[in-house]
C-alpha cells in the first residue's frame, strides 16, 4: 500500500492530536528562531504560556506503531544548538539559573542547579527534530517522528517542561518578603 491511499483521517499519525502538537511545536521552534528579536520579558512571557500547552499536546501524543525503526534523523546541530542556547542564555542573565529536585534521581532530594537557556534549547532540539522528521514525504518518517516525539517527552523534555515553567513562575510572580498566610 503506498502512503497516497492511506485516509488519513483512520491513521493516528495524521490524528487531530498529532497536528495540534505540530502546531504548537511549530510555534515554538518559530518564537525561539527569532529570540534576539524578542525583549527578556517577552521571551518568558511567552515561554510561560507554551510550555503548559507543549506539555499537554506531548501528553496527548498517539502511540504509533512504527513501520521502520531506520526512518529517523536528527537535524538540529551542535551549532545551531549552541548559537540558541547562547542567545537565550544573554536574553535570560541572571535569571537563567534556577534549582529544582530531580525525582529522577531516587538516591537524594538535594536541589539541582538548571538553567533555563539549557532547558529550553533542548526542548527546541527535540521539537524541531519532530517536526522536520514529520515533514519528510513517506509515512514511516512521520511514524518514527511521531513515536521519537512521545518518547522524548516521557523520558526527557517532559521533565525539563515542568522544571522550567517552575522557574519562570517564579520570575514572573516574585514572592514578596510577607508571607500572605
Amino acid at each position: 500500500m503506498n502512503d497516497a491511499s492511506i485516509n488519513p483521517g483512520d491513521d493516528p499519525v495524521y490524528s487531530r492530536k498529532v497536528l495540534e502538537m505540530l502546531t504548537v511545536a511549530n510555534e515554538f521552534c518559530l518564537f525561539l528562531e527569532k529570540a534576539e528579536e524578542y525583549s527578556a520579558s517577552e521571551l518568558l512571557s511567552f515561554l510561560q504560556k507554551i510550555s503548559p500547552l507543549i506539555y499537554l499536546k506531548s501528553a496527548l501524543l498517539p502511540e504509533i506503531e512504527v513501520q521502520d525503526e531506520d526512518a529517523v534523523e536528527h537535524y538540529v546541530s551542535e551549532e545551531q544548538w549552541e548559537a540558541l542556547f547562547n542567545v537565550l542564555y544573554h536574553k535570560f542573565g541572571e535569571n537563567d539559573q534556577f534549582y529544582f529536585v530531580d525525582n529522577q534521581e531516587k538516591s537524594h532530594n538535594d536541589p539541582v542547579k538548571g538553567s533555563l537557556a539549557e532547558s529550553y534549547t533542548d526542548i527546541y532540539q527535540d521539537l524541531k527534530d519532530f517536526l522536520l522528521l514529520y515533514q519528510k514525504p513517506l509515512k514511516a518518517f512521520k511514524e518514527n517522528a511521531v513515536n521519537e516525539c512521545k518518547r522524548l517527552f516521557e523520558t526527557r523534555y517532559g521533565f525539563r517542561l515542568v522544571n522550567a515553567q517552575s522557574a519562570i513562575h517564579c520570575i514572573q510572580y516574585p514572592v514578596e518578603n510577607d508571607p500572605i498566610f
